[in-house]
Formats: C-alpha cells, sequence, structure tokens
C-alpha cells in the first residue's frame, strides 16, 4: 500500500533538463564570446574616445594642414632625415594655411604641427588595426555570436569611412583661400566619431548579458523613458554637431560675454550674410547663439526627464537619470568658462571631453530604460 505524499514534498526524477530550462530558443546557436568580445568593443571604445580628444587637440593647435598628402599605408612613418622634412615643410608652405597665416614659419615651429597631426592620423590607424586583428581573430575561432557579424562588421566600415571623410575634410583647407577646413566637413568628421562611439557602446553593453537575459528585461522596459532618452541623445547629437561648428569659424571666440552676447541677447550682425541660410553656418555671431540656445533647450529637457524618473519603479533608471542631469549641468558650466575665457585649448578639451561623458551618460540612461536591471522588492 502507497503512503501519502505531501503535497509540499519535492518530486525527483531522473528525466533530463531540457533545452528551454538552459536558455531556450533565444540562445540556441552559437553563443560565441560575448564577455570577450565586449571587452574588445570597450578599448575600442577607449581608443576612439582618445582619437576624438587628439582630432580636438590637432585642431585647436591649428596642426591639421600640416600634413598636405593622404598616405594610408606609407604616411605612418613619419620624416626620418633633414631632407624629408624639408620637403613636407615645402608642400606645407604652398597651402594658403602658411600664406596668408603662418608665413615665416621656422621648421622647428613646423615639426611640432606636424606631429600633432601625424598622432592624429597614427592614432586612427591604431584604431582600425585592433578592429582588424579582434574581428579576424573572433571571426576566424567562430566565437562571434550569432546575429553578431553584420554588427561588428558595420563598425569597421565606418571606421574606415571615417578615415576618408578625415581626407575630405582637410583636402578643403589646401586649396583656394580658406585658412581652416570646411565647417560642414569637420562636423560630418565629427559626427561619425561619436556614431561609432556610441554603436560601440551600446554593443558592448549588449555583450556584457546574454540574449535571453536581454530579452527577459526588455518585457519590463519603460517605455516612456526609453522615448525621452532618445529624443534627448538626439537633441545632444545636434548640439554636438553645432559645437563643430562653432569650432570651424572659431566662433567661440568672437562673443566672450554671457548670458548676453557683446550686450545683445540675439547679436544684430546675425543674419548679415548671404544667401540667408548661410548665416546659420557661417556667421559666428548665429552659430554661437544657436550652439547656446540648444543647450538651453538640452538643459530643460534634461530636467523633465530627471523629474519623470524620480517616479521610475527602477532605482538603476532613477540614478542614471541623476548622472544625466550632472553630466548636462557640468557640461554647460565648462561651455561658458569656454566662451568667458575666448576658447583657449585647454577649457575648449575639456568641453569636448564633456560632450563625450554627456552623450555616452544619456545612451546609459536609454539601456538602463530599455533593459531595466532586476532589483529585489524592498
Amino acid at each position: 500500500m502507497s503512503t501519502q505524499r505531501s503535497i509540499f514534498e519535492d518530486v525527483k526524477t531522473d528525466k533530463p533538463a531540457d533545452e528551454t530550462s538552459k536558455g531556450g530558443f533565444i540562445d540556441a546557436g552559437r553563443a560565441g564570446a560575448r564577455k570577450a568580445i565586449a571587452f574588445w568593443l570597450l578599448l575600442l571604445f577607449f581608443l576612439v574616445a582618445c582619437m576624438i580628444l587628439v582630432g580636438g587637440l590637432t585642431r585647436l593647435t591649428d596642426s591639421g594642414l600640416s600634413i598636405t598628402e593622404w598616405k594610408p599605408v606609407t604616411g605612418a612613418v613619419p620624416p626620418m632625415s633633414e631632407q624629408v622634412w624639408q620637403s613636407e615643410f615645402s608642400k606645407y608652405k604652398e597651402i594658403p594655411e602658411y600664406q596668408l597665416q603662418n608665413k615665416g614659419m621656422s621648421l622647428a615651429e613646423f615639426k611640432v604641427i606636424y606631429w600633432w597631426e601625424w598622432g592624429h592620423r597614427q592614432l586612427g590607424r591604431l584604431v582600425g588595426l585592433v578592429w582588424a586583428i579582434g574581428f579576424l581573430f573572433f571571426l576566424l575561432k567562430r566565437q562571434i555570436p550569432n546575429g553578431w557579424t553584420g554588427r561588428l562588421l558595420l563598425v569597421g566600415v565606418m571606421g574606415g569611412l571615417q578615415g576618408t571623410i578625415g581626407w575630405w575634410m582637410v583636402s578643403s583647407g589646401l586649396s583656394g583661400r580658406m585658412l581652416d577646413v570646411a565647417s560642414y566637413r569637420l562636423a560630418t568628421h565629427l559626427g561619425l566619431a561619436f556614431v561609432i562611439l556610441l554603436f560601440l557602446i551600446w554593443f558592448s553593453w549588449q555583450l556584457q548579458q546574454s540574449e535571453t537575459e536581454l530579452f527577459q528585461a526588455r518585457r519590463n522596459k519603460e517605455q516612456r523613458f526609453v522615448v525621452l532618452t532618445t529624443l534627448l541623445l538626439a537633441l545632444a547629437f545636434i548640439q554636438i554637431l553645432s559645437g563643430a561648428l562653432v569650432a570651424g569659424i572659431d566662433a567661440g571666440r568672437g562673443y566672450i560675454d554671457w548670458p548676453l552676447m557683446n550686450g545683445e541677447f540675439l547679436p544684430s550682425e546675425s543674419f548679415d550674410y548671404k544667401p540667408l541660410w548661410s548665416n546659420f553656418f557661417e556667421n559666428p555671431a548665429l552659430v554661437q547663439f544657436n550652439h547656446r540656445i540648444l543647450g538651453y533647450l538640452t538643459f530643460i529637457v534634461v530636467l523633465f526627464l530627471w523629474q519623470a524618473s524620480r517616479k521610475s519603479a527602477i532605482a538603476y533608471t532613477r540614478r542614471a537619470c541623476v548622472l544625466v542631469l550632472i553630466a548636462v549641468v557640468a557640461q554647460m558650466i565648462l561651455g561658458i568658462i569656454t566662451v568667458l575665457n575666448a576658447a583657449p585649448w585647454q577649457w575648449a578639451i575639456f568641453h569636448q571631453l564633456g560632450a563625450i561623458v554627456v552623450v555616452v551618460s544619456i545612451l546609459n540612461a536609454r539601456f538602463s530604460a530599455l533593459y531595466p536591471r532586476s532589483q529585489t522588492l524592498r
């Protein structure tokens, strides 16, 4: 006669657990070396961030036009003799920047700006090399997770395109009467750098979790904050492009008071250029005014996001939005200090670093809203 069993008694079975208990169909197939690839992408993220800062210093030191040729492979070798240095210097003497601005520059002074530009290009080559080695290693080892080959390849394609756009930008300052590169091309170059940066960190965050964990987290996404952070990210990106236009025409050095601009809210010369549309991209008064207004608008949206996030049930989302607020406020203060001091390179480069911190903090808030972290109920 069988004994009656308690409904609370554990039932023992020798039947093996099915595949769904190990992750199910979502993680079926090749899971790959997710953590290793995530680390590789973080390394690329750090290198691209350095590339942005070195590029900013190259611009601030007026070094970007010192190398007048694009040699993707042989250009990695710097001048090794006095004869080669003289040859490079002679090429520089033929462009408008030397003839109209730096006439009489010594070879020693030329070497300073040459090394800045060479370092910037060399760092770009390093980024490309680290990507190529990592991608080929994981591909040949068959360690790339299913569905990720195209995304990792996209990063490399954008990097190659960035190098081409970099030369397209430099070439705009090698002829005619331009002393600097075209501001439109500078904005394109900087904008793509930030796009690459954000793809790298986003992919890295995704790869630090399994597909099952991402799927389960997304079921609890906070759609309202996803929309708000997406809007804020787009606004911050436009602000970065606006900042590139400011840098491209040195608009940050012409109006060094705040909150007014030469004693006016909107400078009276803001629409002096013809045709009318060119004022928005080439008139220093309107370009800096627009950059300021976009900063104020970004701050207002951030305040709204922070206020709304206080009602979020996810503690990490609340903290992430606080970090966005802190980053934006700090960036505004840096921007004001930079303007009041006529944009010296020391403050300007910190302001550019602040832009990286701002967009990464916004993306972090978006990620936490889209993939909320599990937390205990207390």
